[in-house]
């Protein structure tokens, strides 16, 4: 079985992936395939499957807002992400990729990342936790509140953002049947101040991976200050983006 999971997980892989897929949550999703593979199960089940038990991770953090439970949410939307690597993966494996699909599978992401930021909002809310101002908020705080919606509202603008972004209107090609970094020429930076930017933009794309490292914050108790930077992140990335439209689309 193992040899057949690491012929699956050679044949299936994608290119540029983050450092997490690739040593961890690839290798055991190539054994979820080698079982599904046997099965009837379609890739867009399997990505039906991982958002359902991902809705469950979000109501287990505002649920349990202790320490015990915040390893246990993360513990099921890690089981999510574990399927929502499966389901590409099947989808190569079993030759049934598809534009559809793919578009399928980031609606559902999209409506992951909202869930996880109004959740850890809700979370800090109940179970309190450094706040803004890096001071310790009680339960119950406002500001928390104020934070979820704003995390929220956030998060939804940055991936309405990447959507518009990647309309064939907009970005000049089709909408690829890979995920859109595949198809993304990554030209390789010569320069210090290009090695620089590429390092920082590496770096910040990782934090906003997160089942890369959401575990580590749990681990450590700090889920609070996981969402304010999980919000912070999209901010900036919102906020370049929109430097970019405005420069494209404000031109007299």
């Amino acid at each position: 079985m193992f040899a057949r999971a690491k012929a699956v997980y050679l044949a299936t892989r994608k290119k540029h992936d983050q450092l997490f897929n690739t040593y961890v949550m690839r290798p055991v999703a190539a054994l979820v395939v080698v079982g599904l593979a046997r099965t009837p199960a379609t890739p867009n089940q399997i990505t039906i499957l991982n958002l359902a038990i991902f809705v469950g991770a979000a109501a287990l953090f505002v649920a349990l807002p202790s320490f015990a439970g915040g390893l246990v949410a993360v513990g099921v939307l890690e089981l999510s992400y574990l399927f929502d690597c499966a389901d590409g993966m099947l989808a190569r494996h079993k030759k049934l990729a598809s534009k559809q699909g793919h578009l399928f599978d980031f609606f559902t992401d999209e409506i992951k990342a909202v869930l996880l930021a109004g959740a850890l909002g809700l979370r800090a809310w109940r179970a309190g936790g450094y706040g803004l101002d890096l001071a310790e908020w009680p339960a119950g705080a406002p500001g928390f509140l104020v934070g979820a919606v704003a995390a929220v509202a956030i998060i939804a603008s940055a991936t309405s953002l990447t959507n518009f972004l990647r309309h064939p209107e907009i970005a000049g090609r089709e909408t690829p049947v890979e995920a859109h970094y595949e198809t993304v020429a990554h030209a390789r930076a010569r320069t210090l101040p290009a090695l620089a930017v590429a390092g920082v933009t590496t770096f910040l794309k990782f934090l906003n991976h997160y089942p890369s490292h959401i575990w580590l914050w749990a681990a450590v108790g700090r889920l609070d200050l996981f969402f304010w930077l999980y919000a912070a992140i999209n901010l900036l990335y919102l906020g370049r983006g929109w430097l970019g439209l405005l420069v494209r689309f404000g031109r007299r």
